[in-house]
């Protein structure tokens, strides 16, 4: 459950947030009291430092939390918002005026802080209430906060609770919330409707494999989601070794990161026209599992030889994107946990993105800055196609080498949606391997925050 600000409270406890430059400035208007209190614990402003300054009958006052740096501050997102969460539990209000880009930082930060995944055993919530700050759009960030709780519990469910039935089950949950059609292709009729990488792909499971379909919205730009769902994989044939398995429930991520990006976007009433695509497998290992040297032929007629079964994600993202190339719409973009070499690039908590189109690169980059959800462009380097042309097929799914994992991918997937006027790729890791400031460890939306802020820009622009 996402979590909501709470209604404007005139007994909130005010919250002063102080840089280290200005702190002396800030204790010297403080009652001689409280100004000693704060001198008398070390509070120094540090970034996310909280200094609670007792009233007259013992209670709180007023709290004093850390700016930090600028250097700080760039080390560490929403840090002074985890900050807030953890205060005792109260309602309270930001009292001084933040700069706008950091008082929604910050108060994006309190909401997703108070994220916890309580599926299987008690995980007790920040009791820390905060109004929210003034001048900000509070149902606009409730929104976003709503679509990251989404992604973060559908990536942290186990495969056991979390296979293709299920992620249909959690499509069809989110459009019954907003109006929107489903529609599944399951089973052999895969190979009758012409998806026969999706098929080759998930036919070893116990859980059919199928594409699902959500459409929403009548009226504006056409964009279409393509996100990967293979909700648990083996690497098939090609067996993962244990220590590579263990975090493969996460392999459906960017299906889990587009349907978070989808509820953003139905939940704000975007004026476009939406068409999310999730070939949704497990890549399994059975007597009927696709092998290494066959050679499958995707939607659009390309061959394609596998060379490495644990290369599964592109061809399921082949007969998805070939789909959404066959009615071209103004703005797709692909969504998958798909390369190691990604994360050996740009570690994980960035995500590489690849575009042909300079508008849309730029104004990715510029909302990535602007809602603090890194990216990274990456190069669609021509000279490295031939990587992906092995002879015996029209494409390779898994080049020899080792060199340039994330790019040869990105090349594979962008021969498939070469009908789409303006297509981006996103690389994604989808978890957060270590507790961060309003990321627990665990599943974590990337990219969906930087594409909701740049698809008004993009699409207006057309």
């Amino acid at each position: 459950m996402a979590r909501r600000f709470s209604p404007a409270d005139p007994g909130a406890i005010p919250v002063i947030c102080i840089s280290p430059d200005a702190l002396e400035q800030a204790l010297e208007a403080l009652p001689a009291a409280q100004a000693a209190w704060a001198r008398a614990t070390g509070f120094a402003a540090g970034l996310g430092e909280t200094c609670l300054l007792p009233g007259a009958v013992g209670d709180i006052a007023q709290v004093l939390i850390g700016r930090g740096t600028a250097v700080a501050r760039a080390r560490k997102r929403f840090a002074i918002g985890a900050a807030l969460a953890g205060l005792p539990e109260a309602t309270y209000g930001i009292a001084n005026g933040l700069p706008d880009a950091e008082r929604e930082e910050t108060a994006l930060g309190w909401l997703l802080a108070g994220y916890r995944f309580g599926r299987y055993k008690d995980a007790p919530v920040p009791k820390a209430r905060l109004v929210a700050p003034e001048g900000l759009d509070a149902a606009a960030l409730e929104n976003i906060a709503a679509g990251e709780a989404l992604t973060r519990d559908l990536i942290n469910t186990p495969a056991s609770d979390m296979g293709p039935d299920q992620l249909e089950a959690a499509v069809r949950g989110l459009a019954d919330g907003f109006g929107a059609k489903v529609s599944v292709t399951k089973g052999d009729d895969l190979l009758t409707a012409n998806f026969p990488m999706i098929h080759a792909v998930g036919r070893a499971a116990a859980q059919a494999p199928r594409l699902i379909e959500m459409t929403w919205g009548s009226t504006g730009p056409q964009v279409t989601l393509v996100g990967k769902g293979v909700c648990f994989d083996t690497g098939g044939l090609n067996l993962k070794p244990g220590a590579s398995m263990g975090l493969m429930k996460k392999d459906m991520g960017g299906s889990a990161t587009v349907l978070g990006l989808a509820r953003m976007i139905m939940g704000a009433g975007m004026a476009l026209r939406l068409r999310v695509l999730i070939p949704a497998v497990e890549n399994a290992v059975a007597g009927n599992a696709f092998r290494p040297g066959d050679i499958l032929t995707a939607r659009n007629g390309l061959t394609v030889e596998i060379n490495n079964t644990d290369a599964e994600g592109r061809l399921v993202l082949a007969d998805a994107l070939a789909l959404a190339s066959e009615t071209p719409p103004d703005l797709l973009i692909c969504m998958a946990t798909l390369t190691g070499a990604a994360r050996v690039a740009v570690g994980p908590d960035i995500a590489p993105f690849y575009t042909d189109d300079q508008d849309f690169a730029g104004a990715l980059s510029a909302a990535a800055a602007r809602v603090a959800d890194p990216l990274w462009r990456m190069p669609l380097h021509a000279p490295y196609e031939a990587m992906i042309e092995p002879g015996i097929a029209d494409l390779d799914n898994a080049p020899k080498g080792g060199f340039a994992g994330s790019i040869t991918a990105a090349l594979f997937l962008r021969r498939f949606a070469k009908d789409a006027p303006r297509f981006a790729h996103f690389d994604i890791y989808g978890w957060q391997p270590a507790d961060a400031p309003a990321r627990p460890k665990g599943g974590v939306g990337q990219a969906a925050r930087a594409i909701l802020a740049a698809l008004p820009e993009v699409l207006n622009n057309d």
